[in-house]
C-alpha cells in the first residue's frame, strides 16, 4: 500500500517528503518494526505507556521509512502530520487490514468481571452449534483452533486488525472479543464493526488510570454508544444488559441498538429462576422470550449464573436453539483461571481465580462459603502502580468470609511489595475469629497455605488467574499459581 493511500485517509494533515512509497505494516512499537514498516507516535500516558515519539531513530534503524506524528521530529524521512495519532493508528490499521470486522459477526464484551467467562461460554456454544470461532481476550487469542498468546487484553489496532484478518482468510464466522475500558479510552477498537455489544457488570476497577468511577462508566459506554446509529435490516444491531446492574439504564440510554435485558433479581428478557449453587456446578430454569428449558453446568458459583445468562442471550440472537444452548453449557468444566480446580486427588480444595477487584473477590468467596464444608483459606495480594484505594477494601472482603487470610504480592511491578501488603492488611477485620498472615514471597505464601489444609478445607489463590508471569521492579518472571499449587500438593502428599 502506498504511503499516499493512507495519507488521503485523513482531511486535515500535513505531509513531508515522497507519498509514493510502499508501506509494508503498520507499527506503533519501535521494537517490532520491519523493513519498510510505517511508524505510528502515539503520545505517552503517564504510568502506562511512553510518548513514541521518543523512539523515532529506533525504529528507522529497524526499517521504519515513514512515520506518523502529533509533532515534528528531526529526522528525515516522509511524515504525515494529525492531530490524533491514536485516531490515525486505528484507521490506519483498519484500512490497511481491509475492514475484516465487515465480513465477520463480533460480540464485544465489556464490564468488570466476567468478561473471560462469558468470552468462552459463547465461544463454546457457537462453535458446538457448527460455526466457525475465534476469541481475543484475557486468555489469549483463538484462530482456527489454535490459542495464541497476548500481553494486554484488548490488543491495539494493528495486532487486533491483522489477528481480524487472519481469522477471517481462515473462514471465521464470529469472533468473541473481551473490550477493556482501556481499550476503549486508546480507541483500539475503533473502526471494528461489532453486531452485538455485552455488558456483565461495573464495580471499582481501573480508578488508577480513570480517576474516578464516572469517567470510568462512561468510557465503558462508548462501546454502547458506537452501535446502531447506521442500523438496517441487514446489519442489526444489539446490545446485552445486565438488567440486576444499576448502569445499565445508563448504557440503555446512550445506545440507539436494539436492547435485551438478561439477569436474576429484576424483571429480565432472558432470566434464572430456581438457582441451585453445589460444589459441583449450578442448576436453574433458564426462562426466555424463545422458552424455557431447565441448564445445568458444571461452573461454580452464582456469578457464573450471570456469566451464562449473558452467553445465552448472545447465542439465542443467532438463533441458537435453547436445546443446543443446554448441551453446550452442560458441557464445559471450567474456564483456565476462572474458579480452577487443581485437583491431584488430595481431600481438600484448591481453586484459582483471577479475581482482582473486591466484586470479583466477594464473589468468590461468597460462592465458597456455601458449600464450604470446612475452613476457608484465602491467598491473595493486589497490583503495584494500580488503584490503590481497593486494598484495605479487598483486605476486610478476605477477613469477612476466610478463617485464614495470607496476604503476598501479585504483580508489585514498581512499588514495595511491603507497601502494598500493609495497606491491604488496614482493611483486614482485625478479630480473634480472624488468622491472618503476611508473607512477601507468593511461592511460599501459597505453599503456607497449601499445607495447612486439612480434609474439606478449601484453599482459594486469588489475583493472577490465568497469568504465567509475575511482574517486579526490575524483570518479569515465570510464576504460575497452577504450577506451584500442583508442585507444593505433590509434595505435600
Amino acid at each position: 500500500m502506498k504511503l499516499r493511500e493512507i495519507a488521503d485517509l485523513f482531511l486535515v494533515k500535513e505531509t513531508t517528503g515522497n507519498l509514493d512509497i510502499e508501506i509494508t505494516g503498520i507499527q506503533m512499537d519501535s521494537r517490532k518494526i520491519q523493513p519498510g514498516n510505517l511508524f505510528v507516535c502515539v503520545p505517552g500516558i503517564k504510568g502506562f505507556l511512553e510518548d513514541r515519539h521518543l523512539f523515532v531513530d529506533d525504529a528507522i534503524k529497524n526499517g521504519a521509512v515513514a512515520l506518523v506524528l502529533e509533532r515534528d521530529v528531526d529526522v528525515d524521512v516522509p511524515k504525515i502530520f494529525v492531530k490524533d495519532a491514536r485516531h490515525a493508528l486505528a484507521v490506519i490499521a483498519t484500512h490497511f487490514y481491509n475492514y475484516p470486522s465487515h465480513e465477520m459477526k463480533l460480540i464485544g464484551i465489556t464490564g468488570t468481571n466476567g468478561k473471560t467467562t462469558t468470552s468462552y461460554i459463547i465461544e463454546r456454544i457457537l462453535n458446538d452449534y457448527g460455526l466457525k470461532t475465534g476469541v481475543m481476550g484475557n486468555n489469549g487469542v483463538l484462530i482456527d483452533q489454535k490459542v495464541y498468546p497476548t500481553d494486554i487484553n484488548t490488543q491495539e489496532p494493528p495486532i487486533l486488525q491483522h489477528n481480524l484478518r487472519k481469522m477471517r482468510d481462515l473462514n471465521t464466522e464470529y469472533c468473541v472479543m473481551e473490550v477493556s475500558s482501556q481499550g476503549l479510552d486508546m480507541k483500539r477498537v475503533l473502526g471494528v464493526n461489532f453486531k452485538t455489544a455485552i455488558f456483565t457488570n461495573l464495580t471499582i476497577d481501573h480508578l488508577d488510570y480513570h480517576g474516578n468511577f464516572e469517567e470510568y462508566r462512561f468510557i465503558k459506554g462508548l462501546l454502547f454508544t458506537r452501535l446502531g446509529n447506521a442500523d438496517n435490516s441487514l446489519d442489526k444491531k444489539y446490545v446485552i444488559l445486565n438488567a440486576d446492574d444499576p448502569n445499565s439504564s445508563y448504557f440503555q440510554k446512550v445506545t440507539t441498538a436494539e436492547v435485551i435485558t438478561y439477569g436474576i433479581n429484576n424483571t429480565a428478557d432472558v432470566s434464572a429462576q430456581n438457582i441451585r449453587v453445589t460444589p459441583k456446578g449450578i442448576q436453574f430454569l433458564l426462562k426466555s422470550f424463545k422458552g424455557d428449558i431447565d441448564i445445568e453446568m458444571q461452573l461454580i458459583g452464582c456469578f457464573n449464573v450471570y456469566n451464562a445468562l449473558a452467553g445465552i442471550t448472545a447465542a439465542i440472537i443467532e438463533d441458537v436453539p435453547l436445546q443446543n444452548i443446554k448441551s453446550s453449557l452442560s458441557k464445559i468444566k471450567s474456564v483456565r483461571g476462572r474458579m480452577e480446580v487443581v485437583d491431584e486427588g488430595q481431600d481438600y480444595l484448591v481453586l484459582i481465580d483471577y479475581a482482582h477487584t473486591p466484586d470479583a473477590l466477594e464473589n468468590v468467596l461468597k460462592t465458597v462459603k456455601e458449600f464450604s464444608k470446612g475452613k476457608i483459606i484465602t491467598v491473595f495480594g493486589c497490583g503495584g502502580d494500580r488503584d490503590k484505594t481497593k486494598r484495605p477494601i479487598m483486605g476486610e472482603i478476605a477477613s469477612k468470609y476466610s478463617d485464614m487470610v495470607i496476604v503476598t504480592s501479585d504483580n508489585p511491578r514498581s512499588e514495595n511489595p511491603v507497601k502494598i501488603i500493609k495497606e491491604i492488611e488496614s482493611g483486614i477485620i482485625k478479630s480473634s475469629l480472624i488468622e491472618y498472615e503476611l508473607i512477601v514471597d507468593r511461592e511460599d505464601a501459597i505453599t503456607k497455605a497449601i499445607n495447612m489444609a486439612s480434609s474439606n478445607d478449601v484453599v482459594i489463590i486469588a489475583g493472577k488467574g490465568h497469568e504465567t508471569y509475575q511482574i517486579l521492579k526490575d524483570k518479569t518472571i515465570h510464576f504460575d499459581d497452577r504450577e506451584v499449587a500442583r508442585k507444593v500438593i505433590v509434595k505435600k502428599a
